[in-house]
C-alpha cells in the first residue's frame, strides 16, 4: 500500500509541471525607398560643338541627390568612334566618389514648340523588370550611345535657336531597417509662443516704451533684443537709447508696430483685418505690406518672408503695382518675380497701369518698368500657347478693370 501511494504522489508531483513557455517573437522591416532630385541642362550654341570629335562631350554643372554628385554628358559627335558622328549620345554619371550606388534614371529631351512631344527615357518605368542600375564608382554612367540621330536631331522641334534642353531625374535608392518601437510617446507642440504672447498681454515686468502715432506700446527689452538685432542694438549696443521710458519710433502707424510685436511674441501673423480695423482683403493686403517694410526694418526675416507669403496670395489689380515697388525695394526677389508675371499678362496690364500704384512704381522704381516690359515681350511671344492664362486665378478681381481708376488710401 505504502508503495502503491508513493508512485500517486510522484504521478501528481509530475503534472504540476509547467510546459516550456514560448521564446518571445520579434520583428523587424526593411524599408527601401528613393531619393528623387532632377537638373535641367541647357545647351547655347549647339551648332558650335559639332565636329569637336567621337568622345568628347559637355558636362552640366554637378547637382546633389541623395548624397552623391551627379553631371550629365552630352557628346555632339557621339560617344562611339564606330558610329561615325552620326548620333548624339547622353549620359549620366557618378561624380564624385562612391561605390555600388544604386539609382533609377530618367532623361528627357525637351520638345521647344510648346506641344509636348518630349523624347523621355526612363528607367523608372522599367524598376520592377530589370531594378535599379548600380554605379561602381566615380565616373560610372547610365545613358544611350546612340540616344539621336544627329539629322533628325537638327530638324526636330528639340533644337530652337541653336538651344537644346535635356532634364535628368535621378533616383538614388536608400535603405534602413526598423525595429519595433519600445514607446510611443507624443510629446506636445511647442507653446512657447503662447507663454511670450500672454506675456505681452499681460503687460507685467515690461521695462521699455514706445511711442507710435500718439500711442504707447510697453515690451520687453531682452524679448525684443533676443529677437531682432535690430532692437538689440537699439536696447543694449554702444548706441543705445538712455531713454527707454518712452522711444519714439518714427515713419511706423501704430497698428503695424502692434503686429510687428505680435509677431515677436507669438512667433505668427497677426490677424491683419483686425488690427487695421476693417474687414476687407484689400486692407488686410495694405497691412502686410507696411508689415513687410517693418519686418526689413527690424531685420525680422521670418516675418518678412511670411508676409511674401501672404501678399503673393493677395494679389489684386489695385494693390500689385504698389506691392511690386514694395518688392523691389527691400529686395524681395520671389515676391517682385511674382508681381511681374501677373502685371505683364494682357488681361490684367491696361487694368494695373490706371491705378494710382503703378504711377507710384514709375516715380519709385523706374527701374523695373525695363522689367516689367521684357515680361511683357515675352507673354506676348508665347500668346498662344498661354492664352489659357497664368494658373489658376490669375486673372484679377474684374471690378478694376473697366477704366476706372483706383484710388489706394491707407487705414
Amino acid at each position: 500500500m505504502g508503495t502503491i501511494k508513493s508512485c500517486r504522489d510522484a504521478s501528481k508531483s509530475f503534472s504540476n509541471l509547467r510546459s516550456p513557455s514560448p521564446p518571445p517573437v520579434t520583428s523587424s522591416t526593411s524599408r527601401f525607398e528613393t531619393v528623387n532630385g532632377s537638373h535641367e541642362f541647357r545647351i547655347n550654341g549647339y551648332s558650335l560643338n559639332k565636329g569637336m570629335g567621337s568622345g568628347k562631350y559637355i558636362a552640366s554643372d554637378t547637382f546633389m541627390v541623395g548624397g552623391y554628385a551627379f553631371a550629365v554628358y552630352f557628346y555632339p559627335d557621339g560617344k562611339s568612334a564606330e558610329d561615325n558622328a552620326s548620333y548624339v549620345s547622353v549620359f549620366i554619371a557618378l561624380a564624385n566618389e562612391g561605390t555600388d550606388v544604386r539609382a533609377l534614371f530618367e532623361l528627357t529631351l525637351l520638345d521647344q514648340s510648346g506641344k509636348g512631344n518630349h523624347k523621355v527615357h526612363s528607367h523608372f518605368e522599367r524598376r520592377l523588370e530589370s531594378g535599379p542600375y548600380t554605379l561602381k564608382y566615380r565616373g560610372s554612367m547610365w545613358g544611350y550611345k546612340r540616344y539621336f540621330k544627329r539629322t533628325l536631331l537638327e530638324t526636330s522641334d528639340f533644337l530652337k535657336d541653336d538651344c537644346l534642353e535635356i532634364r535628368c531625374v535621378v533616383g538614388v535608392v536608400k535603405s534602413h531597417t526598423e525595429g519595433p518601437k519600445i514607446y510611443s510617446i507624443t510629446p506636445p507642440p511647442s507653446d512657447i509662443g503662447q507663454h511670450f504672447g500672454k506675456l505681452l498681454e499681460s503687460e507685467k515686468l515690461t521695462d521699455v516704451n514706445f511711442e507710435v502715432d500718439g500711442e504707447i506700446f510697453s515690451a520687453h527689452k531682452l524679448v525684443l533684443a533676443a529677437r531682432s538685432p535690430v532692437f538689440r542694438a537699439q536696447l543694449f549696443g554702444p548706441l543705445k537709447d538712455h531713454n527707454t521710458e518712452c522711444i519714439k519710433v518714427q515713419d511706423m502707424e501704430a497698428p503695424v508696430f502692434k503686429g510687428l510685436l505680435h509677431f515677436i511674441y507669438w512667433d505668427d501673423l497677426p490677424d491683419m483685418q483686425e488690427m487695421v480695423g476693417l474687414n476687407s482683403k484689400w486692407a488686410s493686403t495694405l497691412m502686410s505690406q507696411h508689415l513687410l517694410a517693418a519686418a526689413d526694418r527690424y531685420a525680422l526675416d521670418r516675418l518678412k518672408l511670411l508676409c511674401e507669403a501672404k501678399l503673393c496670395e493677395d494679389v489684386a489689380i489695385n494693390t500689385v503695382a504698389t506691392t511690386l515697388a514694395l518688392a523691389e525695394q527691400h529686395h524681395c526677389f520671389q515676391l517682385k518675380a511674382v508681381c511681374l508675371k501677373v502685371i505683364a499678362l494682357p488681361e490684367n496690364l491696361r487694368a494695373v497701369m490706371q491705378t494710382e500704384g503703378f504711377e507710384y512704381l514709375k516715380e519709385s522704381c523706374p527701374s523695373v518698368l525695363t522689367e516689367l516690359l521684357e515680361y511683357v515681350a515675352k507673354v506676348s511671344e508665347h500668346a498662344v500657347n498661354t492664352c489659357s492664362g497664368y494658373g489658376n486665378g490669375t486673372v484679377l478681381d474684374g471690378n478694376y478693370a473697366n477704366g476706372r481708376r483706383v484710388r489706394q488710401r491707407l487705414y
